[in-house]
């Protein structure tokens, strides 16, 4: 009787803690389920901030060419008429500059939310999620390297009296997208090593 007490109560015990840990585990699948569900909503809200910003910046340019008197009305509110009357050139170079930009910032954020929307937390190191970090952290060593020399040749057209203060919005952040396109190519060759590792995992079993 007293041994079977006590393996009843060892058998209590052991499943007691085991429905503990098995509830502590559902909760930490249900945090992390839900700031992955924020991190979604996030990412789809920046896509489209930065699609308006794009889709604005484009608008404006072709209302500079066409009908520069209603610029002031306009989301953006973008006026580099004067720099068009001084120089063409420099209106082009800057405003390609600006839309390369603005699109590229839509398109990486376009691969964020693909990537949040497919992969699957339960296998995360395959092809699709090594390939799409990668792709990521090209663009964002594009929009960096982009930003850089625009920012470097703009310094250069203020010495010839042009204003381009304004401007500065567009590419103040050049260094921290490069800084942060090297971590996210780090990122991407980790995951790259973990599918590797994992398919002679799979032919070795």
């Amino acid at each position: 009787m007293i041994i079977n007490y006590r393996l009843s109560l060892i058998i209590y015990l052991y499943l007691h803690f085991n429905l503990i840990s098995i509830n502590k585990m559902k909760a930490k699948v249900k945090t992390k389920n839900f700031v992955f569900k924020g991190l979604k909503i996030i990412s789809w809200i920046i896509f489209v901030g930065l699609c308006i910003e794009a889709g604005g910046l484009i608008v404006n340019f072709i209302f500079s060419l066409v009908k520069p008197e209603i610029l002031q009305n306009l989301y953006q509110k973008l006026d580099l008429t004067e720099m068009y009357e001084s120089s063409k050139l420099a209106f082009f170079g800057m405003y390609g500059f600006i839309l390369t930009i603005s699109i590229l910032k839509a398109v990486l954020f376009y691969l964020v939310v693909i990537l949040v929307t497919k992969i699957n937390l339960s296998r995360p190191f395959n092809n699709f999620v090594s390939k799409q970090i990668s792709l990521i952290s090209y663009y964002t060593l594009s929009i960096g390297l982009f930003s850089f020399f625009a920012r470097q040749i703009a310094k250069d057209l203020q010495h010839y009296g042009f204003e381009i203060d304004k401007l500065d919005q567009f590419w103040a952040d050049s260094q921290a997208f490069i800084l942060m396109a090297a971590v996210i190519y780090v990122i991407a060759t980790i995951f790259s090593k973990g599918v590797e590792y994992q398919e002679e995992l799979e032919e070795t079993v």
